[in-house]
């Protein structure tokens, strides 16, 4: 089964907070890694939520996996539906069948370096499908009183200084894939600004856990592992990434759901927002080699003394890659309380433990 996360409960009513009490919330991209999490975790705190969530199951990787993260949100209080936010007429009709009161958007074409080769899938998932979102969210005002969406820490580029702040001009993205995620943010800031839609950005950071993407470094590295395969290390190891477990992305977006930005005021700023959501600790990708393959031997899936160096092969840095992410969470932090907890080796621990069982 998939991990919950049972110790943090939902933020209480407070001002300047949305109510799930008999709310419908709209989750697109459900059947993905960070929507399933969110959709079970919100079913099972909240009685009285109807979750609606579509997806269009597309096969940019194993769609088997889609299909066992809905088998495991299987609920009376989940409807899915199939289909692709691209398609203008049907994300208008799903917003006028079922009327949510909070949208999270998380529906994307992920990936930075397939984003290099494909542009054009980017563009239709990542722009015209989130501007269909906006439009019928436009629409469904005031209906909808929050607009939670997915961006990414890739929107920081090479250039701005780390921890990266929410407060960087982020001007300088590397990938097609961050291009289309910073367009997201400015497309929301000028709803927000032109029709008081209150829009919340969460730019993550490197998330990982149990059934999550196979395209992941984390999820590739452990096939490559057990299959004795050379596992490549760009940048020739010097990258860090700031890792963070999908129960602390998931608690971050719960949070962040029932608070919406303040409205407009006298000096003109819109209900806009945007937050770093990531453990705030990078982590030098050899270490979380070393720490992945530790707990692939604790798991009897490698034996005692497997030579991990041989599997070892230092590359240069890829096109749209990063050298190195860190998240500043400090406006996370201001707004709903919350900083991530979970360490890389209890994360790798809980993922490892996963995939034991999953590909048997």
């Amino acid at each position: 089964m998939l991990h919950d996360n049972d110790e943090t409960p939902i933020m209480k009513e407070q001002p300047h907070t949305i109510s799930f009490s008999h709310a419908t919330v709209l989750v697109t991209g459900a059947a993905g890694f960070i929507g399933s999490h969110l959709v079970r975790r919100l079913l099972c705190d909240v009685p009285d939520l109807t979750v609606v969530g579509i997806d269009n199951l597309n096969d940019y990787y194993d769609v088997s996996l889609k299909h066992y993260r809905l088998q495991h949100i299987s609920h009376p209080r989940f409807h899915f539906l199939q289909g692709d936010v691209a398609d203008a007429t049907f994300v208008q009709q799903v917003f006028a069948d079922h009327q949510p009161r909070i949208v999270v958007h998380l529906a994307a074409q992920a990936g930075v370096r397939h984003s290099i080769h494909h542009p054009e899938e980017y563009i239709s998932s990542n722009i015209v499908g989130f501007a269909n979102v906006l439009e019928a969210c436009r629409h469904a005002t005031p209906q909808v009183q929050h607009l939670v969406f997915a961006s990414s820490s890739s929107v920081y580029g090479n250039d701005c200084p780390v921890p990266y702040s929410v407060d960087a001009s982020a001007t300088a993205p590397t990938s097609i894939y961050a291009a289309t995620k910073r367009s997201n943010e400015l497309m929301a800031y000028a709803y927000a600004h032109l029709y008081g839609i209150p829009c919340t950005g969460l730019r993550f950071f490197t998330v990982y856990g149990p059934a999550g993407r196979p395209d992941m470094a984390y999820y590739s590295f452990t096939h490559d592992l057990l299959a004795g395969r050379t596992l490549p290390v760009f940048n020739n190891g010097k990258c860090e990434r700031d890792f963070t477990y999908i129960d602390d992305i998931v608690e971050g977006i719960v949070r962040v759901m029932q608070r919406t930005p303040s409205s407009a005021t006298a000096d003109g700023k819109p209900p806009y927002a945007v937050h770093n959501i990531g453990k705030g600790t990078p982590v030098p990708l050899l270490e979380f080699i070393r720490i992945l393959h530790d707990e692939l031997i604790a798991a009897g899936l490698l034996p005692p003394h497997h030579d991990l160096q041989s599997q070892l092969e230092f590359l240069p840095m890829q096109p749209g890659d990063m050298a190195a992410t860190w998240a500043d969470t400090t406006s996370l932090q201001q707004c709903t309380g919350y900083q991530p907890t979970t360490t890389l080796r209890e994360g790798l621990h809980q993922f490892v433990q996963w995939y034991k069982e999953y590909e048997k």
